[in-house]
């Protein structure tokens, strides 16, 4: 990804709008690069420090807001691939449980002397 996609993504990052593959692109490149991570800090100030001034809240740690923000992300990005890796392995798993059925169900015919 490069800088200018990155600073692209940003507000809608802020809004959690971003795809699960965009959302993954875009924290690798916050943390290769500090022009953007600076980027993102400011974007990301602003627009909290609106949102409280709207809602009257007194969160005013922002910054740690910002880190508890990328770390959820990156806990999402992590359940995301976790999945992935079990939708894998219990559709191989199946595949394989099919055809030790069909082996077994063949063997069974031809003991019997169907086949």
């Amino acid at each position: 990804m490069t800088c200018k996609e990155a600073e692209r993504l940003v507000m809608p990052y802020i809004r959690d709008e971003l795809t699960d593959e965009e959302l993954k692109e875009f924290l690798e490149h916050m943390e290769s690069c500090p022009g953007c991570r600076d980027e993102l800090e400011i974007y990301f100030t602003v627009e909290v420090g609106i949102r409280q001034l709207d809602s009257e809240t007194g969160n005013y740690n922002i910054k740690g807001a910002l880190e508890a923000a990328i770390e959820q992300s990156r806990q999402r990005i992590q359940a995301i691939r976790l999945i992935k890796i079990t939708r894998y392995s219990v559709a191989t798993l199946s595949v394989m449980a099919l055809i030790i059925t069909v082996l077994l169900q063949c063997r069974i015919w031809m003991q019997q002397g169907l086949l």
